[in-house]
Parts: C-alpha cells; structure tokens; sequence
C-alpha cells in the first residue's frame, strides 16, 4: 500500500514510518520540514496522490487551549479536504487515552477537536487512542525542574513504549476503518512521580520531586480518570524494560 504519514519525523511519527516499511510499503512523508504544512495545506495535495490511508500522528506545544484547538482545527480540516480530493480510503488518528474526561489541560483541548473532526469527516477513519508514553514522566518534570527541584502531579497512568504504538498504527492503517479503537496501553498502571523518580535514578540524574497538582494536571486528573477502561489494547513493552534501555544508554 502506499500511506501517507503526518508528523512524519516526530516520535510516533518517525517509528510509524519505520514499521509500514519494514512491513513493505510505500510510505509518504508529511511534515513541514520536508515540505508540506499541514496549517496552510501547501502541498497537501502532491504529497496524497495515490495514497490508500494516511496515519495522523502530528503534534501541538501550544499551551493555550483556544491556540491548541486552531492548531489541530486547521491541520484537521486540511487533511481531510486533501485526503477527500485525492481518494483516500482510510484516516487513522493517533489520539490521547482519557481525553473526554479531563477538562482544562490544552493538549487535550485540541486533541478532542481533532477527534471531533475526523469522527464528522468525509473520509473513512479509526481514532487510536494512546496512553501516555514512558518517558511522560521526564517529560514533565523537564517542564517543570528549576535548580534541582522538579514538580510533578500525583497521576496514575498505564504507560505505553512509542514503538508499539506505532506498531498498532500501521498495523490499523493496512486494514479497514474501525471508528473508535480501544485505549492502547501499557502492561501496568504507574504512579508519575514514581515514574520520575525510577527515570531520574536510571538516567543518573538526581532530581528533587515535589508532588502536586498544577494547572497542567489539577485534582480533576486523581484517581482512575486517565487510566483505561475494560477491553483495552494490552501492549507488551513494561516500564522496567524501558527503564532497562534508560540505564544502558548511560
């Protein structure tokens, strides 16, 4: 097949690649580095011809949610304008786990724009949503770390390694629509500041954890709101191997 993927040399995206083509196909690469920008469309439409299904795994660092919700708005609506004029038989969007039940964090603003979008779309689509990944955890208190003291909400997620989410996606996009896929999870739940912790302590790194909720991840955020419900998408990698490849990188 030939599948388009956006936000091609981002994480997902880049590893996305990676496995359609070990598996063989034709992979077309969107993202404004090489060309395409998703905002105005220019390109859009020499990047899809002949495209079967494209893998949206574009990214947002708007920390504003009306900013997030334009961002992902005009990417989206571009996309499926383009994906509608060239054919495309499948839209397969890489989305967030526990979007819907947490309100106030801008990322998931946009992200349920986004979903919003593809589900009332013209094309064909599957909404693949992710948990957090593995390295969320340092992720956040890089956000957060003045002078060696770093803080971090008090979150319970099932982390998930990028590479097998990028496995279920282009094991989805070489199939037929599917509407909304199950979570895509990770083997255990964790807690984020054991999580920064266990990172810091494999990466060398000594980092003074303060828990607590911020305008990022208030107290809506406790308890079970971002982890996954029944019939999730069990992924094999756990934290402890990803910890593992932390520790050899050193």
């Amino acid at each position: 097949m030939r599948i388009a993927v956006a936000g091609a040399t981002g994480n997902i995206g880049a590893l996305t690649v990676a496995a359609l083509e070990r598996a063989g196909h034709e992979v077309v690469r969107i993202s404004r580095s090489l060309g395409v920008d998703l905002v105005t469309g220019d390109g859009l439409d020499d990047a899809l011809a002949g495209v079967d299904a494209v893998v949206d795994a574009t990214n947002c660092t708007a920390t504003d949610p009306a900013e997030a919700v334009a961002y992902f708005g005009a990417a989206t609506r571009n996309l499926l304008a383009a994906e509608e004029r060239a054919g495309v038989r499948h839209h397969v969007l890489l989305s967030i786990a526990g979007i819907h039940r947490l309100e106030g964090n801008a990322h998931y603003a946009g992200k349920r724009e986004q979903e919003r979008l593809v589900a009332a779309g013209p094309v064909p689509w599957t909404i693949v949503p992710a948990a957090q990944f593995h390295d969320f955890a340092a992720t956040v208190t890089g956000w957060t770390e003045r002078d060696g003291v770093a803080e971090v909400p008090p979150l319970l997620v099932q982390p998930v390694a990028p590479a097998d989410v990028a496995d279920v996606l282009a094991g989805i996009a070489t199939g037929g629509p599917q509407g909304h896929h199950p979570d895509v999870v990770g083997p255990e739940p964790q807690d984020l500041v054991d999580m920064a912790r266990r990172t810091h302590e494999a990466r060398g790194r000594t980092v003074k954890l303060v828990p607590t909720w911020s305008a990022l991840f208030g107290p809506e955020a406790a308890g079970n709101v971002l982890l996954p419900g029944e019939g999730a998408h069990i992924a094999p990698t756990t934290f402890d191997e990803w910890l593992a490849e932390q520790r050899q990188g050193r």
